[in-house]
């Protein structure tokens, strides 16, 4: 099932996806629920209760604007640094250089705020050049956290999975290296565009599948989730390892080589640059900058 946090004459809506992807039918969702997008079926789910109805007729795609699927997480997201190895390679002198951890046993995780989430269309504000001059792109699966839990062993892992998404973890390389930790330089308003949907977890295996980006038209990274370093059991393990992780939390699990940084020389985002970036099984988001 892939399910759709959309805006439909003035309102919010979240709905169900037709098999072809030209349609989208919506759930019988009012007020507050509808304000949540799919955290509302997410907390339902979790609590054991069916999927709500769905309600009048498929409105086409075409009508509607799609949002997050989620388009405020209720915390930060986590997010996963250095988990490609062609990717680690491309940064070692730069965001990595002062990392002399073995780069294979413990995952880098750092977060975002929720406020940086907006939708698969949505416009990535640059924050200007007094600000940062290094605006990157990072392709990446996102896993949406369906069951609870604390102290998650990896092989009960994938039980706790909802389903994925697509976000673009935009950084700001200076800022995160000149600050020697990544939240500032991840954070920035508008920086995690998200969607276009979920895609439930019975229809997608988040542990086979491909990764892409194109900037400009031009791809840039072509990666498979297979080339994780720590897969995605193992980071669901890491990340609750003495934290409880919540129904709807969201793991971003790392981007493939290609980034703007790791080029020679470096290309960074500029105005009127557009990132698309796709996942075979889910489907793609494309925003432009400015």
């Amino acid at each position: 099932m892939r399910i759709a946090t959309f805006s439909f004459q003035g309102r919010r809506h979240v709905g169900v996806l037709s098999s072809d992807a030209t349609s989208i039918t919506p759930f019988a969702l009012e007020g507050a629920s509808a304000d949540v997008g799919a955290l509302a079926l997410i907390d339902a789910a979790a609590a054991g209760r069916p999927l709500p109805a769905t309600v009048g007729a498929s409105i086409p795609l075409t009508e509607v604007r799609l949002e997050a699927p989620i388009p405020r997480p209720r915390r930060n997201l986590w997010c996963v640094g250095r988990n490609y190895h062609e990717h680690a390679k491309e940064l070692q002198a730069s965001v990595f250089k002062d990392n002399s951890a073995n780069p294979a046993a413990w995952p880098i995780v750092f977060t975002k705020v929720p406020e940086c989430v907006i939708g698969p269309t949505d416009t990535v504000q640059l924050p200007g050049a007094a600000v940062s001059q290094q605006i990157d792109y990072e392709a990446e699966l996102a896993v949406i956290i369906g069951k609870g839990g604390k102290n998650i062993a990896k092989a009960d892992a994938m039980q706790h999975v909802y389903g994925y998404t697509i976000v673009n973890d935009v950084t700001a390389r200076d800022v995160q290296m000149r600050h020697q930790q990544w939240d500032m330089g991840k954070s920035f308003d508008t920086f995690c565009p998200m969607g276009p949907w979920i895609v439930t977890v019975d229809e997608l295996d988040g542990q086979h599948t491909r990764v892409r980006c194109w900037v400009n038209g031009e791809l840039r990274q072509d990666g498979r989730t297979e080339s994780l370093i720590f897969d995605i059991p193992t980071l669901i393990e890491t990340v609750s390892r003495g934290i409880t992780l919540h129904p709807g939390d969201v793991i971003a699990t790392g981007t493939p080589a290609g980034v703007g940084m790791g080029l020679s020389p470096p290309r960074f985002l500029k105005t009127g640059d557009t990132v698309r970036i796709e996942i075979d099984g889910i489907g793609q988001i494309e925003n432009s900058f400015a």
